[in-house]
Formats: structure tokens, C-alpha cells, sequence
């Protein structure tokens, strides 16, 4: 993957960087004074997003875990089942990288609450390397990294391959970059029959929101670079609990989970 388009220009980039901030700074106060009472409640390792209700319910979740919340308050479901299920998984020694990441984004804020130390975040908008309470951000493409082969637990990749990631490269790159027995936790836009997304760009990609077929195909090209779903592959949903406003479109988001063999 080559090229990243900043998004949204200068007061975009601010607001990030204030986010990014806040978040931080909450982060490391409340490491200081105590870790979360428990940890997130573990669902189904692979799942669909089916209704408002449920992301309402992760949001409620992470407010009686005291874990900082996504602005974008559905993004907080995928991230928290993520999170769920590395911490049951792989426990708090686990080396995990956020590939794709955004500094202001939960998954590694949420894990360092947990008390994770070995904690990475590749994109390719970043410049210099950059460290959040111990959390490295570094410049990266998640199809072709420079990690030695095994050097992760866990790769993540929370709603960013649908923003033009090539997916047989990121596969393969992850499965590389994974050790046996490790998992790989991918999130994306999805829906049951998409929306007509013609016209539509977000991140200097055109709008794209993955359909059955396609998450069938992208689990069967995991299968060939050693990555195993976990758990069932349900596609079905009855609500269309995400709306994106800038582009005008409705729909949901699906969680894969893979394991390494």
C-alpha cells in the first residue's frame, strides 16, 4: 500500500492532535492510580454488528470500565470485542501491534489500561517515531512492514481495509509478522446487500463497504496464508446501525477474527 491522503486538512489535523492529547493524558492518570476493576466481557471472537443496541450496550460497558470512548460511538463495539478477546486470549503479557493505527483511536489506549507494555502502532501518515506512555507509533504499511517474522502475539486492524488496504499483501504480511498461535483481529464496514457507494470518497479512496461475498472471499484468502477464522461466520443483520454522515450512507461493521497455525 502506497500513498496515505491526510484527511480533512488543517482543523481536522488539529482536532486530532487535541484528541490525541486528552486521550493520553487520561490514559496515564489512570494508570497511576489504578488498573480497570475487570476486564471486558468476551462475545463471540468473530461477529457482526446486528443493531444499535448492541453498540449502545459496548459504550455503556466501557463507561463502567472507566476505558476512554471513541468519539464515533459504534466504533467502540468492534474495538472493545477486539480488546475482549485478546486480554481472554493472550492475557496482558501479549505483544500486539494496531496496524493502520490512529494515535486518538482506543484499542491501544485500552490495552495499556490492562496493563500491556509491549505495544506498537503502524501507519502511513506518521513521521517521526512517537511514544504515548510507553505505546511506540511509528511510520508504516501494513502490507510490507519491517518487523522480524513472529515479533507480535496480535496484529489489529480496526476499520482501516476498506479505505483501499490490497488484501492478499496485509494477509500475508500478518500472517509473517504473527507468531504460531497468535491471532489476527480485523474489522471493517459491512453489510448484508451494501449500499450504492458510486461517487463517494473518504481518505483519498472511494467509499467501499464490503459485502458477504467479499468477507467470504477475504476469510478463504486468510485460510491460504495460514490464518484460521475463529468462531462462526454470521452475515446476517437486521438494523443498519452505523451511519456515516459525511457520505450519507447506512450500514454496519463485521469483526474477524483469525488465529495463526
Amino acid at each position: 500500500m502506497t500513498g496515505a491522503a491526510p484527511p480533512g486538512g488543517a482543523p481536522t489535523a488539529l482536532a486530532k492532535r487535541l484528541a490525541e492529547s486528552v486521550l493520553w493524558t487520561r490514559v496515564r492518570l489512570q494508570r497511576a492510580v489504578a488498573a480497570p476493576a475487570s476486564r471486558p466481557a468476551a462475545g463471540p471472537p468473530t461477529d457482526v454488528l446486528r443493531s444499535r443496541a448492541e453498540w449502545v450496550a459496548a459504550v455503556a460497558q466501557c463507561r463502567r470500565l472507566r476505558l476512554p470512548l471513541h468519539h464515533d460511538r459504534p466504533k467502540n463495539w468492534d474495538a472493545l470485542g477486539a480488546v475482549a478477546l485478546l486480554l481472554e486470549r493472550l492475557g496482558t503479557g501479549a505483544s500486539v501491534l494496531d496496524a493502520g493505527s490512529a494515535r486518538y483511536s482506543p484499542v491501544l489506549p485500552w490495552l495499556r489500561l490492562f496493563g500491556l507494555t509491549d505495544l506498537v502502532g503502524n501507519n502511513l501518515e506518521f513521521g517521526a517515531d512517537v511514544r504515548r506512555d510507553g505505546v511506540l507509533f511509528r511510520y508504516g504499511d501494513i502490507t510490507a512492514t519491517d518487523f522480524p517474522d513472529g515479533r507480535f502475539d496480535a496484529v489489529t486492524c480496526m476499520s482501516v481495509i476498506e479505505h483501499g488496504v490490497p488484501l492478499e499483501p496485509f494477509l500475508a504480511e500478518s500472517a509473517r509478522i504473527v507468531r504460531p498461535g497468535g491471532l489476527l483481529v480485523v474489522s471493517t464496514d459491512y453489510d448484508q446487500d451494501p449500499p450504492d457507494t458510486s461517487g463517494r470518497t473518504a481518505y483519498g479512496q472511494p467509499v467501499h463497504i464490503f459485502s458477504p461475498v467479499e468477507i467470504k472471499e477475504l476469510v478463504a484468502l486468510a485460510e491460504r496464508h495460514g490464518l484460521r477464522l475463529l468462531g462462526d461466520l454470521e452475515l446476517a443483520h437486521p438494523e443498519r446501525p452505523v451511519r456515516w454522515k459525511r457520505v450519507g450512507v447506512d450500514y454496519t461493521f463485521i469483526r474477524l477474527a483469525f488465529v495463526r497455525d
